[in-house]
């Protein structure tokens, strides 16, 4: 996916990438999203994913790689 797809917006907090219904991240539980994004990452584990660990990401999911692009 990439800049101008509309079919999921992220988190403003914590980069999530959620289904435009969502109101709350799943994730962080913040209300702020932004569908400027571009960019994605699907992590599976976590705990033994090193791009998860650069990132800073501990839950599974989808993430934009930058936001308010």
């Amino acid at each position: 996916m990439s800049r101008g797809t509309k079919s999921l917006k992220a988190c403003m907090k914590c980069k999530a990438l959620v289904k435009p219904e969502e109101e709350k991240c799943p994730v962080c539980g913040s209300t702020e999203f932004t569908y400027e994004w571009s960019g994605i990452v699907i992590i599976i584990d976590p705990e033994r994913s090193d791009v998860a660990k650069m990132l800073n990401i501990k839950t599974p999911g989808r993430y934009a790689l930058k936001i308010g692009v």
